[in-house]
C-alpha cells in the first residue's frame, strides 16, 4: 500500500473521528474528473433518462457510470481506507455532493449511520474528495471532533427544500460554531470520517461550484440489521460473509442493465434509509 496512513494518522482518525487533508488525486486529475463529470451533466442524451439525471449523480452513481466507478477505486484512496477498515473493502454507497455556485444548498449536522441499518458499527468510513475547491467560503464539510465517539443520537427529519440530505435529517443537539472543524480540501485532496461524526456544511456563497464525491467504504463486518439485500461493488479483497449480493463496476454510462440494477438498489436502501420519516408539519 503505497499510501499507506502512518500510524499517527490512523491514531488520529480514531481519536477524532476525522482525518484530513489527504492526497488522493493530482490536482490535474480532479480537474480532469469534473470536466467528465460536467460533460456527462450537459450531454443531451442522459436528460431523458428513466429518472432525472441528478439523481443518477446524487446517488449511487458508481453503479451508473464509469467514471465514478473509477474515482471510488482509485489506489491512493483505497490504501487510505484500507488503513481504518482492513484489507477487504466493498463500496456501499458513492455520491456526488454539488451545491451550485452562490445557491442556498446545505447539509444539516447529522450522523450518517442514523439511517443506513448497520447500528453503531466501526466497520465503515466515508472518504470525501474535492473535484474543485471546498473552502467555508464555497460550504466546505464541518465535523465536530469526537463526536464519533457518541451513540446514534436522536435526529429530526426537517425535509427542507434546499437541504441536500435525502430526509433532510438532522442530529437534535446543539452543535456550537466553535465546535466545528472546517474541512477545508484542495481539488485532488480527500478527508475521511466515521459514521458516528457528527457533521453537515454551510451554503455556497462562492463564484465556483462546490462539487465533491462522498464514498461509502464498509467491509463485511458490517452487517445489515434489516431484512432488506444489501449490495456492495468489492474494491479490494474479499468478502466471505454471503451477506453482500455484489456488481461489476459499468462498462458505459447509464446502460439498460445498469439501469436496472440501480432502480434495484434504490429499491432496497430505500427501504432502510427512509424507514421512520416523520412528518415535519
Amino acid at each position: 500500500m503505497a499510501n499507506a496512513l502512518k500510524k499517527e494518522q490512523v491514531t488520529a482518525y480514531w481519536n477524532d473521528g476525522y482525518l484530513f487533508p489527504l492526497p488522493a488525486l493530482s490536482a490535474e486529475q480532479a480537474f480532469d474528473y469534473r470536466q467528465q463529470l460536467e460533460s456527462i451533466e450537459s450531454n443531451p442524451a442522459y436528460h431523458s433518462l428513466q429518472r432525472p439525471l441528478g439523481d443518477y449523480i446524487r446517488t449511487h452513481t458508481d453503479v451508473v457510470v464509469p467514471m465514478a466507478a473509477e474515482l471510488a477505486t482509485t489506489p491512493a484512496v483505497l490504501d487510505a481506507v484500507e488503513s481504518i477498515i482492513g484489507p477487504d473493502v466493498m463500496i456501499w454507497g458513492a455520491d456526488f455532493f454539488i451545491k451550485e455556485a452562490n445557491s442556498r444548498a446545505h447539509v444539516t449536522m447529522h450522523q450518517d449511520l442514523t439511517y443506513w441499518g448497520f447500528g453503531e458499527t466501526s466497520n465503515q468510513v466515508t472518504a470525501w474528495i474535492a473535484l474543485s475547491p471546498s473552502t467555508v467560503e464555497s460550504g466546505c464539510v464541518d465535523l465536530v471532533k469526537g463526536s464519533h465517539r457518541n451513540p446514534i443520537l436522536p435526529h429530526t427529519d426537517t425535509q427542507a427544500e434546499d437541504n441536500i440530505l435525502s430526509r433532510g435529517q438532522e442530529v437534535a443537539v446543539d452543535v456550537r460554531e466553535e465546535d466545528r472543524t472546517h474541512v477545508e480540501l484542495a481539488p485532488g485532496q480527500m478527508s475521511l470520517h466515521h459514521g458516528l461524526a457528527i457533521h453537515g456544511s454551510n451554503p455556497n456563497t462562492s463564484n465556483d461550484r462546490r462539487i465533491g464525491y462522498a464514498i461509502r467504504y464498509i467491509n463485511p463486518e458490517a452487517q445489515q440489521q434489516t431484512p432488506h439485500r444489501e449490495y456492495a461493488l468489492l474494491a479490494r479483497g474479499a468478502d466471505r460473509s454471503g451477506a453482500f449480493i455484489h456488481y461489476a463496476p459499468p462498462t458505459s454510462p447509464f446502460s439498460k442493465n445498469s439501469i436496472a440494477l440501480y432502480e434495484e438498489i434504490k429499491e432496497q436502501q430505500s427501504k432502510v434509509l427512509m424507514a421512520g420519516l416523520q412528518d415535519p408539519s
